[in-house]
């Protein structure tokens, strides 16, 4: 029997327990381990609340957990409850699966200010997230600055651009919805070190800011190369460039708000008493060789609220070798260290979509039926975890505990809404034991 334990239940966690099952069939024990009490990670708190279609695959990460050689263990914190290394006592092999939850810093002067906000706080506060559910963003301003030329800078975008009516069927936390409603803002500007040429964003996210009812897109034209450079760029960034392209050519439209594009903008600092009140940033260029300078020209931009997104980063767990510069764990193909692995954002970064984690986690199992392929161990795996936390008074919950929490946020759902999710984890054990949760 081989004993395997995986750190983190989103979509890399899961993939490499359905790896699990088909490459050890009936031999394996699979326990997917998580701080929180709810499963399924960036596909919760992570994918935007209007992408219902995204957040669909989480359906096949549930007939995985309904199998009978894998489990849900959340509610357990690793460092906290349980080490690395007693987990590497207990199991032949320990995946790290946990993602990169942390937003990679400005580091500008300034960017300690009120004002200032992580995409990974902000899309954790509207999506409900219990780390960040409280977080109180200053929407009662003109302008909000996105630092951030990739798909989750347009969603948190189109985020503060929707009505309350064309949030109806998302899963939009309730308290996110309140307040964005009764937002001021008028102006969006979304700012970009580099070009048009050179952004992450896809055709489908820019074509959902064309679509807002109450947002009209600006770009200046001045900031494209020639139309007849877009015939090298690949299909799908030469479709974006397009659509960024008619943006910039059509007239202004009379619409309550403003969406801009600033494109060759570096930031350089963040000015304000007290709290945000304007963003300083340079003018860039981009030579042949797509090295980026800086042009020694300034300006202001006045902002009320300025929200980075320009990255993430795995937070660190003690004894495990971290890579400082990459932000993820050091690690070969994978291999942390005999025994240790770790896929997906923690194992590459930031980079890719949901659907990458599946080969990434296929691969990973791979390399650990190949290490375990000589050696036979006699590991407790999902016993030993059990009395472990047992003798700590630690209270798992398990996945048909889920189930209770499931049922019973689609139970509290506003009407079009598909759930009203828990926003504390005091509420979610409560559902998970089958008590009055507040409403």
């Amino acid at each position: 029997m081989r004993h395997i334990a995986i750190v983190g239940s989103g979509p890399a966690g899961y993939y490499t327990a359905e790896a699990c099952t088909k490459t050890f069939g009936e031999n394996a024990r699979v326990d997917i381990i998580d701080r929180m009490p709810v499963p399924f990670g960036l596909i919760r708190t992570g994918v935007a609340p209007d992408h219902q279609s995204i957040k669909a695959v989480s359906q096949r990460y549930d007939a995985v957990s309904l199998g009978d050689n894998v489990r849900f263990i959340g509610n357990v914190s690793i460092g906290q409850d349980v080490s690395i290394a007693e987990l590497l006592s207990l199991y032949d092999a320990v995946v790290l699966a946990t993602g990169a939850p942390n937003d990679r810093t400005l580091d500008v002067p300034g960017d300690d200010l009120p004002g200032v906000i992580g995409s990974a706080a902000f899309v954790g506060w509207y999506n409900g997230h219990p780390d960040h559910a409280t977080l109180s963003p200053p929407l009662n301003g003109d302008h909000a600055v996105i630092l951030g030329n990739g798909n989750v800078a347009l969603d948190v975008a189109r985020i503060l651009a929707k009505t309350p009516e064309e949030f109806a069927g998302s899963d939009i936390a309730r308290h996110a919805l309140d307040v964005l409603a009764q937002s001021s803002l008028t102006q969006i500007t979304i700012i970009g070190r580099r070009g048009p040429h050179q952004i992450a964003m896809t055709p489908k996210e820019l074509e959902e800011l064309e679509r807002l009812e109450r947002a009209d897109m600006q770009v200046s034209a001045s900031d494209f190369p020639p139309v007849a450079e877009d015939a090298a760029l690949e299909p799908g960034l030469r479709k974006s460039v397009g659509l960024l392209r008619t943006f910039a050519g059509r007239d202004t439209v009379n619409k309550p708000m403003r969406v801009t594009f600033d494109f060759f903008a570096m930031p350089v600092a963040v000015e304000g008493k007290g709290k945000v009140e304007r963003l300083i940033v340079e003018q860039t260029q981009v030579d042949e060789d797509g090295h980026l300078a800086g042009t020694g020209e300034q300006y202001a931009i006045e902002a009320d609220m300025i929200i980075s997104c320009i990255g993430y980063r795995t937070p660190p767990i003690e004894g495990v070798p971290y890579d400082v510069d990459h932000g993820r764990f050091a690690n070969q193909d994978g291999r942390i260290e005999p025994g240790l692995y770790c896929v997906g954002w923690a194992r590459r970064g930031p980079t890719g979509t949901i659907g990458t984690n599946r080969p990434d986690g296929y691969d990973i199992v791979e390399r650990i039926a190949s290490d375990l392929a000589s050696g036979v161990t006699d590991r407790s795996g999902d016993s030993g975890l059990d009395a472990l936390l047992n003798e700590r008074g630690v209270a798992p919950v398990y996945f048909s505990d889920w189930q209770r929490i499931d049922a019973a946020e689609r139970d509290r759902a506003r009407d079009g809404a598909p759930r009203e999710k828990f926003t504390t984890v005091e509420d979610m054990l409560a559902a998970a034991h089958g008590e009055d949760a507040a409403r």
